[in-house]
């Protein structure tokens, strides 16, 4: 393992890397604002769900294809898209891929097309030669510690009782991780209806803090 590739990784999810993470909440806001979502305990709730039955599996599977040598990239992400559940989810992940993308080309002098986020992810860092299973654990943490962060600022929650929050989730990043980085893409699929309908719901909120 390389503990470079690893630092490397760490700053491309990090929130100071311009993919603009911050500005998305995967229908987060629509629950909190129809108070399905009101406090800590069903934050914690809310986005277990996402990361082991929603988008937060189906985007570790997809990632975990697109970091294997001689991967299919055009196919996987005609497959990303495709999988979008709304047209605010697929906003989110093409914008993040391209910003993604966009930077890291820059750093690496890369020339990678603009392609949904865990694609794009897996794209870029199949070269740190890092192990399938650490790279999904911590794209799962930021996707977590993001939604965290969405429902810290708009609940609102303490910063303490967010990261408690994040805390709780380690177990299901964990396990999710290990079973994506296996499953293959015959392992697609989800049953996290109620963020799906969301962020449906979400495209239509007269007044909204987060883009999605």
């Amino acid at each position: 393992m390389s503990e470079a590739g690893l630092l490397t990784l760490v700053q491309w999810l990090s929130p100071a890397f311009p993919v603009g993470g911050y500005a998305y909440s995967h229908g987060l806001e629509a629950a909190i604002a129809s108070g399905q979502v009101r406090n800590a305990a069903a934050l914690e709730g809310w986005i277990a769900t996402i990361l082991a039955e929603g988008a937060g599996r189906n985007d570790a599977i997809l990632l975990a294809e697109a970091l294997k040598p001689r991967a299919d990239l055009p196919a996987l992400a005609s497959l990303a898209e495709a999988m979008a559940a709304s047209r605010e989810r697929l906003v989110e992940t093409m914008e993040q891929g391209r910003a993604l993308l966009a930077t890291t080309n820059a750093l690496k002098g890369d020339d990678h097309p603009p392609m949904p986020y865990p694609v794009a992810l897996g794209a870029a860092a199949a070269p740190l030669g890092l192990p399938a299973g650490q790279v999904l654990g911590l794209y799962l943490h930021a996707f977590g510690s993001n939604l965290v962060q969405v429902g810290v600022r708009f609940i609102p929650l303490g910063q303490t009782d967010g990261q408690k929050v994040l805390a709780a989730l380690h177990p299901v990043i964990q396990r999710v991780a290990r079973e994506a980085a296996k499953a293959g893409l015959e392992g697609l699929g989800g049953g996290a209806l109620r963020g799906d309908l969301a962020a449906m719901q979400h495209e239509t909120m007269d007044v909204r803090i987060f883009r999605t």
